[in-house]
């Protein structure tokens, strides 16, 4: 194995960061209390990692010293803002979350808590008292503390713990989420054999993203009389579904109505086979008055979600599909009137998909984030004359938001950026940074360029691309490129950060990155993302190939070294590249790709998604959509394949089985094919343990170096 001058570079400047973090994490142990450090015992606590970095490019083991901030909640005045930090430990091989609190212009910035176990889900109750989750009695419950710090109280006690939560607007009541457990199918076989590990399937959707269903979420409804709660009861009780729904919903899938006797919240009311076939969830209402459920959404039948009351509580929104069976159809924003009964799409006519739905205090507007172009921008919608208008704009994403007096406050990342916190002139769109979670580490690294570019594809369409050049690029040299194929299949190529497909880390060793917004993506109209589904193999290969052709011709470019990675449905495009490329590329990484798409249909858990987007079942032969799809499966043309490949998948992945890449490796070795295989026993579609990320890293690094860097 070769390694290059800068990938011995890193390996010294890792071990050098490793001392420096256990450190530093055991010095902070000192300001844990007491109790906290008996309970610890050696574990030292994850805090912020105050480092001085000895070189100014990015590293892996910088990227995980970031602080990973979210989860902004305004103060009942609007004065105070409440946000969470992630942190990350690697000699731990863990996180811990800590709550911090600033003004809304970032003045009188402090840590709220320093503890072990990390704290979630915070929330206001009143100016002076905040609650969150915590684990620190050793199942997840419902706490409260001063806006000090000081008089933390456990106030709930549920046996299966607690994952998220939502108080009533008076603080009379609260929704909880927990656990309830499933029946075992024929459990009476189960007698006597308290240790067999046997499981009996029946029916399917048995395992969903990187679980056994052996559990729902059921929401709770209970009272609180300002101490603890009382009088649980299960809403949903005998209900063999969940709310809110696997695998990414969350709390913001359930909402109190105005005068507290009323929550909406998100469900698929469906089961087994059919829950595997259909995106058809609703809103439903829960009547803590009467005990009643309605459903609002009866006859809508693709997703609908996350609603949201306005404040005189005369109307509800929500974010609706329209088509069942389609997981990446035109996110509409859909208004009900109590009132008058009405039921009205508001985006009709607006071609971009709406998230993160929220009413102005006085009920007349309705903003949310929506993509175009590749960046996710605020928008404001005025109800009278059903007007919108766009606020940001720029070379970022804003992940979310909240309307403050005069203000918005927001959440923002890019390429060049982890998430800050930003305050928005709602007028102009202007934006100030008031959080610099991450400023002593930004400060210290020389980033990567971030350009933009548009592309002409080969249907003679225009198509956005990012070109992102090296740190201290010089134009007189030659770099290696990197095609870079987004997963999704439908996720824009957006102003994104992230931490393992991070475009720093690819730019920084030395790589021009290439990221076309190909065909199947949103943010470019609905026609742009639609003509994907059931052409696999099709126009956007052809996409991908335009955007590397145009870009190498840059005389900063070494057409010789070129390489293409990928994760997901990337990993599928690096797979049907490899069997297409015509010696194009010296190198290919795919991640949890799919190989054999005959088998990906009968492997994957979420049966609606292969449906739609390869067009049904490969035995159907009268379905040519279908038929087309499967004669372009990668593994057909492995008999071309001649690169050096590397293959990355984990054994939980349950959207895309490991098998996939196994297969694929095992396809690379009989032909003779220079591959190797990083698998991940413990980890999902994603990689999120911070060792196996770094891991993950250095091999993604020492492999594209191997085949693509020149010797020095």
């Amino acid at each position: 194995m070769k390694y290059t001058k800068k990938f011995n570079q890193l390996k010294k400047a890792f071990f050098f960061m490793l001392m420096i973090l256990v450190f530093a994490s055991c010095t902070n142990q000192n300001t844990a209390s007491d109790k906290e450090c008996k309970k610890l015992d050696d574990m030292p606590l994850i805090g912020k990692h105050d480092l001085k970095l000895t070189s100014d490019i990015i590293s892996p083991e910088v990227l995980w010293a970031f602080g990973r901030l979210g989860d902004i909640q305004l103060s009942p005045s609007s004065k105070k803002v409440l946000y969470g930090v992630s942190y990350y430990d690697v000699p731990q091989n863990k996180s811990n979350r800590e709550l911090f609190l600033m003004n809304i212009d970032g003045s009188d910035k402090k840590q709220l808590t320093k503890t072990a176990g990390g704290e979630y889900n915070a929330v206001w109750l009143d100016e002076e008292t905040i609650a969150y989750l915590s684990a620190e009695s050793g199942s997840m419950q419902v706490w409260t503390m001063k806006t000090d710090g000081s008089m933390k109280t456990q106030i709930s006690d549920v046996q299966e713990g607690i994952s998220g939560f939502k108080f009533s607007p008076d603080h009379s009541k609260i929704a909880y989420i927990s656990d309830v457990a499933v029946e075992k199918p024929m459990k009476n076989l189960y007698e006597g054999l308290d240790k067999a590990s046997g499981r009996i399937m029946n029916d399917l959707m048995y395992r969903h993203w990187d679980q056994w269903v052996d559990h729902y979420q059921h929401i709770f409804i209970a009272s609180f009389d300002g101490k603890t709660l009382k009088g649980a009861k299960d809403i949903m009780q005998g209900e063999a579904w969940e709310s809110p729904i696997r695998p990414f919903g969350g709390m913001e899938q359930i909402n109190w109505s105005p005068n507290n006797t009323e929550l909406a919240y998100t469900c698929r009311k469906l089961k087994g086979k059919a829950y595997t076939l259909s995106t058809n969830s609703d809103i439903y209402i829960y009547n803590t008055t009467d005990e009643t459920t309605i459903n609002l959404t009866k006859g809508m039948m693709g997703y609908d979600k996350n609603p949201v009351y306005s404040p005189d509580g005369e109307m509800i929104a929500w974010e609706s599909m329209e088509r069942d069976g389609y997981e990446a159809d035109k996110v509409r924003l859909y208004v009900k009137d109590f009132t008058s009964g009405a039921l009205v799409d508001l985006s009709n006519g607006f071609d971009q998909n709406v998230h993160g739905l929220t009413f102005s205090a006085d009920s007349k507007e309705i903003w949310f984030i929506s993509d175009q172009h590749a960046t996710d921008e605020i928008y404001q919608l005025t109800l009278k004359g059903n007007k919108i208008r766009k606020i940001t704009e720029g070379v970022h994403n804003y992940t979310s938001f909240a309307l403050a007096d005069g203000a918005i406050i927001a959440t923002r990342v890019s390429m060049s950026k982890p998430a800050e916190i930003y305050s928005v002139n709602p007028e102009n769109g202007e934006a100030t940074e008031i959080s610099f979670e991450n400023k002593h580490l930004l400060d210290q690294l020389t980033l990567a360029k971030v350009t933009k570019r548009w592309v002409k594809t080969t249907d003679n369409k225009e198509m956005l691309v990012w070109v992102i050049l090296p740190p201290n690029f010089d134009e007189s040299k030659k770099y290696p490129a990197l095609l870079y194929c987004q997963g999704g299949p439908q996720g824009t190529v957006s102003q994104f950060w992230s931490y393992r497909w991070n475009f720093q880390m690819m730019a920084s060793g030395g790589y021009v990155v290439v990221a076309p917004n190909r065909r199947g993506l949103p943010g470019f109209g609905q026609e742009w993302n639609e003509q994907i589904s059931g052409d696999y193999g099709g126009q956007n290969m052809k996409d991908y190939f335009s955007a590397i052709n145009t870009v190498k011709q840059e005389k900063w470019v070494d057409e010789d070294r070129l390489g293409a990675v990928g994760a997901s449905y990337g990993g599928f495009s690096v797979f049907w590249l490899a069997g297409h490329h015509d010696g194009l590329f010296k190198a290919f990484i795919a991640h949890d790709g799919m190989f054999n798409l005959e088998s990906q249909y009968l492997e994957t858990e979420e049966m609606w998604f292969v449906n739609w987007d390869l067009g049904g079942a490969f035995w159907d032969k009268n379905n040519k959509i279908a038929q087309r799809s499967y004669a372009n499966s990668p593994h057909r043309f492995v008999d071309k394949w001649d690169t050096p490949i590397l293959i990355i998948h984990g054994e939980k992945d349950y959207r895309i089985a490991y098998t996939q890449g196994m297969s694929a490796f095992n396809a690379a070795v009989l032909r003779d094919v220079p591959a190797e295989f990083l698998f991940f026993p413990d980890e999902n579609h994603w990689v999120l343990k911070p060792q196996n990320g770094i891991l993950w890293q250095r091999t993604f690094r020492e492999w594209l170096d191997r085949w693509l860097q020149e010797d020095e």
